[in-house]
């Protein structure tokens, strides 16, 4: 079926095989000799552990081919999956810290997205995603920095470690991305406990909450949300492999939905975590016994939550009604 992946961070859809490739490419020594030990680095037991080797494979990403190379092989691979409309993160903070040029990042990532745009008719979007464990005036600076770039990208997020980094240690990052209108989210939820998609709805006024499953330990707030249509993009596969959730069968997402909250499925780092968006969705259709129903909501969810214009958004349902159909 025609989907939209909404939560997917480029730096985290590195196959092996790439990431050994851009090694040679820039000279750059991994703390791995072979894909199959990169591959047996994958066993993450939380969020820290997983950051550890995320950003070990950032000094792979030097110059625009990389970051075209890297966004070309997702929209290739998502397409496959029959993802219509993908919104991407990209952390620039990750990149200008080693030295690498902005421009480098954000004119490599465009060049991919046109490309893909031509050839397969794709739409997709750019979110720029601050690193919360750094300071709001680096946030600030970096905000001001990419305005050369404003019209290419779509809005912010944030990222990194939620604890000990509460939403409001950005407020005033968020309000400056609203005043130069672009749209916001925010990682919350995953790691941080319920009071932190509280904090990111009503302190940040995001339009969408990364991950948020830890909302179900606020009985009030799942009504909130579900009562404002907060959207939710949930990403199972990489909530069990953080340890979020011991196994899909115990995974909260069909709880949410059933309870009305417009929850979305996504793949968030699909190479560390061994699962793109169609493995997301076959998993929990299994484990969690979804209903066509509940299928055809998740998808028709990912579209309503996307930022799209409104035609492209009722062409897309559209294409989605003929699949059901």
């Amino acid at each position: 079926m025609p989907k939209a992946e909404l939560h997917m961070h480029l730096e985290g859809s590195i196959e092996p095989e790439l990431m050994f490739e851009l090694a040679g490419r820039n000279g750059v020594a991994l703390p791995y000799c072979s894909e199959d030990e990169l591959r047996a680095a994958y066993r993450f037991t939380n969020l820290q552990s997983f950051l550890d080797v995320y950003y070990a494979g950032l000094a792979v990403l030097r110059t625009e081919r990389d970051f075209h190379d890297v966004t070309a092989a997702y929209l290739r691979r998502a397409h496959a999956d029959n993802v219509v409309h993908a919104e991407v993160f990209i952390s620039p903070q990750a990149h200008t810290r080693r030295g690498v040029a902005l421009a480098a990042v954000l004119d490599g990532i465009h060049a991919a997205r046109r490309a893909a745009e031509r050839e397969f008719g794709m739409t997709s979007r750019l979110i720029l995603g601050l690193q919360r464990q750094w300071s709001e005036e680096e946030a600030l600076a970096i905000l001001e920095e990419v305005l050369p770039w404003g019209e290419r990208i779509a809005g912010i997020g944030l990222g990194g470690p939620e604890l000990p980094n509460p939403p409001r240690k950005f407020v005033h990052a968020f309000e400056r991305a609203r005043s130069l209108g672009w749209r916001t989210v925010a990682h919350a939820g995953e790691e941080g406990p319920a009071a932190y998609v509280a904090e990111t709805v009503d302190v940040l006024k995001v339009d969408r909450v990364d991950h948020g499953v830890r909302c179900e330990d606020d009985p009030e707030l799942v009504v909130r949300l579900a009562r404002m249509q907060i959207p939710l993009t949930v990403c199972p596969i990489s909530n069990v492999k953080l340890r979020v959730f011991p196994d899909l069968a115990s995974h909260n997402l069909k709880r949410l939905l059933r309870a009305g909250v417009r929850v979305t499925v996504n793949s968030d780092d699909p190479s560390y975590f061994l699962g793109y968006v169609n493995q997301n969705y076959a998993a929990c259709q299994e484990a969690l016994e979804l209903t066509r129903a509940d299928l055809y909501a998740l998808a028709r969810n990912s579209f309503t939550a996307a930022f799209l214009g409104e035609a492209d958004r009722s062409r897309y349902i559209a294409q989605l009604d003929a699949s059901f159909a």
